[in-house]
């Protein structure tokens, strides 16, 4: 009995050093303020990044992945904060203060047997030192512009008198003022943003994973690269040739837009805001095929610096035993509804792509409801490291065609003055401090531009969805008390 029990304990020795060889590597590339409709998969037949095209149809195509919110105006911190703890929005809030590193993406990462990697945009209030292997170049959350405290006070103060803000902004801010106006241009290197340093950042990303690449062939372990762009974020610089790319007459105007959302003062989205201030109030169809046009191009130079990634990693013969995972850590609106950033609750600032490749992985299209942030147990899942998180694996995704969501209904809160959820192809929005709501049937509406919230029609939809906002609101831990509703309309 002993020498049996010997020999079972030896086989599973055995078959845990044979799974342990068969580790994959996994290869995480992270975009910036990329929202779903620029891919072609999102139905964008204007923009051209051949790369990430590939990517949807070759592999796993989530179309359906969110963003959950956030506790300030950087959505982007706070979307970070929760992919790289594995902790829900308002979790993560408080997690920040624990500086306990194992508690880590990266770190249980390392703990599943991986040399773990980093390049590129961190923007946690964690040193990324401190939970990576090898890092190289960690920048901040956006380049350098000229918006600093002095420039918000400003401006904040001339909104507060109901002034023009516009002699406020600072250079690069509330621009193109006409047709002729071409006094920032996205190759001038002198204006420094992308260009600092001399190499544009996006090349720099694409270098620094390139070199780590060689580096890991040579290493036993498996590696996880962590490889994140500033791109798509403003001050959006790229080569003059990738704006070339775009003739201006070329672009359309999204058809949802407006000069101006109507509440953009009361909720906080207004000229004050720094996302909001880089075109002029009103906005202008110029304006906004301006900003379209440089943000196309960056995405598209940084899908270039994504190919040579691939390239050099399939040269090296790394490809076939590599999972490739690509998202943003979440959308932008660009001209969408009268905004430009993210601090919304529209599908265009929430939404974003995401796909995946990898051994043994189809072409295949899921239209679950997910949150990005589920990426994380994902990975730790492929590393044999299946540590419980506030998300969930997407692997059984993979596996089941037929699976449906693990939640019931998308839920996104923006500090205290947005709250929303997406649930059976309908979408409720809650502005609590000015006492409004807005509904839209997304099937019919995908653009979200019929706001239903005062149909009799549907009344019973939208009374299901705030019910179920609340009890949502309750298992994230959400502060935000929804009292000011006015119940009895719902």
């Amino acid at each position: 009995m002993k020498r049996e029990l010997i020999y079972l304990l030896l086989c599973i020795l055995q078959l845990q050093a044979i799974a342990q060889d068969k580790q994959p590597n996994i290869l995480f590339i992270f975009a910036d303020d990329q929202c779903y409709q620029t891919t072609k998969a999102g139905g964008n037949n204007e923009i051209k990044m051949p790369n990430l095209d590939k990517l949807a149809d070759q592999g796993v195509h989530f179309s359906h992945a969110y963003n959950m919110g956030s506790w300030s105006a950087a959505v982007c911190m706070a979307s970070r904060t929760m992919l790289n703890t594995g902790k829900t929005v308002w979790n993560a809030h408080q997690f920040i203060k624990n500086k306990n590193t194992e508690a880590y993406w990266s770190k249980m990462m390392s703990n599943a047997g991986y040399t773990t990697y980093f390049t590129g945009k961190w923007h946690l209030k964690i040193e990324v030192e401190k939970l990576f292997d090898h890092v190289k170049h960690p920048r901040r959350g956006m380049p350098s512009d000229h918006w600093n405290k002095e420039v918000y006070s400003r401006i904040k103060e001339a909104v507060r008198k109901g002034e023009d803000t516009q002699s406020a902004m600072p250079f690069g801010y509330a621009r193109p003022k006409n047709e002729e106006d071409q006094s920032w241009l996205p190759w001038d290197k002198s204006n420094g943003g992308y260009w600092e340093g001399g190499t544009h950042w996006s090349e720099v990303v694409a270098n620094d994973a390139i070199e780590f690449i060689d580096h890991a062939k040579k290493e036993e372990k498996p590696f996880f690269m962590y490889v994140a762009f500033n791109a798509g974020h403003d001050p959006r610089q790229s080569p003059k040739e990738f704006i070339e790319m775009y003739p201006l007459e070329n672009i359309k105007v999204p058809e949802t837009f407006q000069p101006e959302y109507p509440q953009h003062n009361e909720l906080k989205i207004g000229p004050s805001l720094r996302d909001e201030a880089l075109a002029p109030f009103p906005r202008t169809e110029h304006a906004v095929k301006v900003h379209r046009q440089e943000y196309y191009a960056l995405l598209s130079h940084m899908d270039q610096q994504i190919g040579r990634i691939l390239e050099h990693l399939k040269t090296t013969n790394q490809l076939e035993n590599t999972y490739i995972i690509y998202t943003a850590d979440h959308g932008l609106a660009v001209g969408n509804h009268g905004l430009l950033g993210k601090q919304n609750m529209y599908d265009h600032s929430l939404r974003v792509p995401l796909f995946i490749i990898g051994p043994s992985l189809s072409k295949q299209k899921i239209e679950a409801d997910i949150y990005i942030q589920d990426i994380m147990p994902t990975c730790l899942e492929l590393a044999g490291n299946a540590t419980e998180t506030e998300f969930n694996s997407l692997l059984p995704f993979l596996n089941d065609e037929s699976k449906t969501s693990y939640y019931d209904g998308i839920y996104s809160g923006l500090m205290n003055t947005q709250r929303a959820i997406r649930k059976d192809n309908y979408k409720l929005i809650v502005y609590p401090t000015i006492q409004k709501e807005l509904l839209f049937d997304l099937e019919k509406d995908p653009n979200e531009l019929e706001n239903l919230a005062s149909s009799k029609a549907h009344k019973k939809i939208k009374k299901e969805l705030f019910k179920s906002l609340l009890k949502l609101q309750e298992e994230l831990n959400d502060p935000l008390e929804l009292k000011n509703i006015n119940r009895d309309e719902i």
